[in-house]
This record gives C-alpha cells, structure tokens and sequence, in this order.
C-alpha cells in the first residue's frame, strides 16, 4: 500500500526534477555529506568542515551562495557569515542551525534561516529559491540580492 506520502512525494517528482539548478554553493559545515541533497540537484559544492577553512575558500573559489551551520568550533556560523559579509555583502548565506539554540545577534549577517530538523529538501528550497531570484536580476556574479521571505530573520 502507498501511503500519503509517497503518493505527494510522486505528485511532486517532476515539479522538482523540472527546476532548473545553476551555482556553485560554498558548504561550511562538520559533515558536508549531509548536504548531498544540493549537489544531487545539480549544484555544484566547494566544501569545507570549518569556518577558517571556508573563508580561504571564499577567497579562491567563485561560489554564489553558501551554506553554513551555526556550530562549526573555534569560529562559529555568526562569526564566519559577518565576514562573509564584510566580503562580499550581497552573497546570500543560509544558516543550518536549531533556532531555539541560537542567540538572537547571531542571525544579523544570514539571509536565510533553516532549521536543521527540517530536512535536506527544506535547505535545497532555501537555496534554490535565493538563487532564482538573484538570476531574477541583472548582477554580475557574487554580487546578487536577496529576497529572504518569511524563513528569514533580519
């Protein structure tokens, strides 16, 4: 028997599949693997598992988002998404974290917040959706704007 769920989830395949996916997503997270979802659907991944190392990576690689966790060690999501940031100001930056774990300034430098029990397909919405639009407007790369929505916290 087929439940409700696999009955939408097939409903919703070709929506999904017919999406267009274009960008490279830089992923600061401890397990990039988690994030696999992204890459499936056709974004290219630069990875890093720390902050430091994601900011090296900002700087050498052309990426137009990235995905970031709040709890990364020495640097944490806050920190490394401000001097993203101070970088590169109109880069749309997602944040993977439990809100109730988070203290309020944390969110100042995240366009986009995705609570880390949502499921990969609620981060790959997030994602795709700050990408649209910023292929919505004539900006060269890396210098795109964000419509946050309602899953932002600014």
């Amino acid at each position: 028997m087929v439940s409700n769920f696999e009955q939408t989830r097939d409903k919703l395949r070709p929506i999904y599949e017919s999406m267009a996916t274009d960008g490279t997503v830089l992923c600061i997270h401890r397990n990039p693997g988690q994030l696999s979802l992204l890459k499936e659907k056709g974004y290219g991944m630069v990875t890093a598992t720390n902050g430091g190392e994601g900011l090296r990576l900002l700087m050498t690689q052309p990426v137009d988002a990235v995905v970031l966790e709040y709890y990364l060690g020495l640097l944490n999501g806050a920190i490394v998404a401000d001097e993203i940031k101070q970088v590169r100001p109109h880069l749309p930056v997602v944040m993977v974290a439990d809100p109730t774990e988070l203290p309020d300034e944390a969110l100042k430098s995240v366009d986009t917040l995705v609570d880390k029990s949502a499921g990969p397909h609620f981060l790959w919405a997030a994602v795709h959706f700050l990408l649209s639009t910023k292929a919505q407007h004539d900006y060269p790369p890396g210098e795109a704007r964000t419509h946050t929505g309602t899953a932002s916290r600014r």
